[in-house]
C-alpha cells in the first residue's frame, strides 16, 4: 500500500474530535485507507451490513475502538445515533470515521445531526508526492490518480475513466439527488471537458443543452459536490485594470478529462489544442490535492485582466500571498517571468513562481522559475 499524505491529517484529526469524515471521490483509496488505521469497519451499502451495525450499536459505543462507517450517505438515519453517542461523552476523541463520496445527502446529514463534532478530512486520487516510482510519476498526468485507473500499471487508461464516469451518470449523481437524465449528464461532462480550464458561462452552456443557466448551475453543484469539477473562483483587488469576475472551471482528476476528450496517449495529448489548459489544471490540482492532504488551510483563486493578462493560481496561505503561474514548456522565457513579476507585484504576493517543465529551476523561495516537484517541495 502507498503511504497516503492524508494519514497523518487523519490521526491529527481523531486525536481532537470524536469523529472524523474522509470525503472524496468513489475509488479514491478511502477504504483501503481507513481499514489501515485498524478498528470496526461496515459497509453501509450492503443491508447486511447496516443490521450488523444496528445490533452490535450498543457494544460499539461503549467499547474504545474505532469504528467506521464506509459510504456513510447510503445510511443517514444513523446521524442522529451517532450525536447521540458523542453527546454523552464529548471528551472522547477518536471514535468514529466515516467514509463518504461528497454527496449533498451525506453533507446534509452532516451540517445537521454533526456540526461542531466532527471534522472533515479530503482524500484526492493519488497525488505525485505519493507515488513510488518515476514511472508512476510519469504517467499520472496521462491517467489521472485513481489507483486502478492505470497510474500504478499499464493497461487500464482510458477504459476504466469512461466506465467510471458512465457509471457516476447511470447510477451515483441520480442516487444523490441529481434529477437530470443519465443522457443529459452525459452531454454536460462531454461539453464540460471541451471547456476545461475556460471561463465559467452557464448561460452558453445552458443554451447548447436546451437548459436554463440555473438548471446547469444546479447540475454542475453536483459534480462539484461528487469531487468531479472545481470551481476556481476570481481574485479580487484594487487594481487600475478592470478584473475578470467568473471563475474557472477544471476537471480535477486529468485522466478523466482526458478519457472524455478521446485521448488514449501522451503523444495524441501533446498534440490537442488544449493540452496547455489540462497541464495547467493539472498543476493546479497537485498544489491543492497536497495542501488539503496535509491539513493546510488555504483560499485559492485565478485573476485574468480585461486584457487578458493573469496569474493561473493566487494562494492566501499561512499568511502570505503566493502567485502562481503555469506554463507547458521546458524552456521558459524571461518576458514570462517579468509579466508574472508585474502582475504579483500589482496584488502584493509575497511570492511568485513560474512554474513549468523545466528540468533547471531558478530562484529562491520568493521568487523563481521551476518545476512542478520543486513547488511541491516548497509547500512542505
Amino acid at each position: 500500500m502507498l503511504a497516503r499524505l492524508a494519514t497523518r491529517t487523519i490521526q491529527d484529526r481523531l486525536d481532537n474530535n470524536p469523529a472524523v469524515a474522509l470525503l472524496g471521490p468513489r475509488q479514491a483509496g478511502k477504504t483501503t485507507l481507513a481499514r489501515s488505521l485498524g478498528g470496526t469497519y461496515f459497509d453501509l451499502e450492503q443491508e447486511a451490513e447496516r443490521l450488523r451495525l444496528d445490533l452490535e450499536w450498543d457494544q460499539l459505543v461503549s467499547g474504545r475502538g474505532l469504528v467506521i462507517l464506509d459510504e456513510a450517505q447510503a445510511a443517514p438515519e444513523f446521524f442522529p445515533r451517532l450525536r447521540g453517542a458523542i453527546d454523552e461523552d464529548r471528551k472522547r476523541n477518536g471514535r468514529f470515521l466515516l467514509l463518504g463520496s461528497v454527496s449533498p445527502a451525506l453533507m446534509t446529514a452532516v451540517s445537521e445531526s454533526l456540526a461542531g463534532r466532527l471534522a472533515l478530512v479530503e482524500l484526492t486520487p493519488l497525488l505525485l508526492s505519493e507515488l513510488a516510482t518515476e514511472a508512476q510519476r510519469a504517467r499520472l498526468w496521462l491517467t489521472g490518480g485513481f489507483p486502478d485507473g492505470g497510474v500504478l500499471g499499464r493497461g487500464a487508461f482510458p477504459t476504466w475513466q469512461s466506465d467510471y464516469t458512465t457509471l457516476l451518470g447511470q447510477r451515483d449523481l441520480p442516487t444523490w439527488g441529481m434529477p437530470a437524465r443519465p443522457a443529459t449528464t452525459h452531454r454536460l461532462v462531454k461539453m464540460l471537458a471541451a471547456l476545461n480550464g475556460r471561463l465559467w458561462n452557464a448561460a452558453q452552456l445552458g443554451r447548447s443543452l436546451g437548459l436554463s443557466y440555473h438548471t446547469v448551475n444546479s447540475y454542475v453543484d453536483y459534480l462539484v459536490g461528487a469531487f468531479l469539477v472545481r470551481r476556481l473562483p476570481p481574485f479580487h483587488a484594487n487594481l487600475k485594470k478592470r478584473l475578470v469576475k467568473s471563475p474557472k472551471v477544471y476537471w480535477r482528476d486529468t485522466g478523466l478529462l482526458h478519457a472524455l476528450l478521446n485521448v488514449p496517449d501522451e503523444r495524441s495529448l501533446l498534440q490537442q489544442p488544449w493540452v496547455g489548459a489540462s497541464w495547467e489544471g493539472f498543476v493546479i490540482e497537485q498544489v491543492l490535492g497536497q495542501l488539503g492532504a496535509t491539513g493546510r488551510d488555504y483560499d485559492a483563486y485565478h485573476l485574468r485582466t480585461s486584457d487578458g493578462r493573469e496569474i493561473d493560481l493566487v494562494l492566501e496561505l499561512g499568511g502570505e500571498r503566493w502567485a502562481i503561474e503555469v506554463k507547458l514548456t521546458t524552456s521558459p522565457a524571461a518576458d514570462d517571468m517579468r509579466r508574472l513579476d508585474e502582475l504579483a507585484g500589482a496584488i502584493r504576493a509575497s511570492r511568485a513562481y513560474l512554474i513549468t517543465r523545466t528540468s533547471r529551476p531558478a530562484g529562491d523561495d520568493r521568487r523563481a522559475s521551476a518545476n512542478l516537484p520543486w513547488l511541491l517541495e516548497r509547500l512542505g
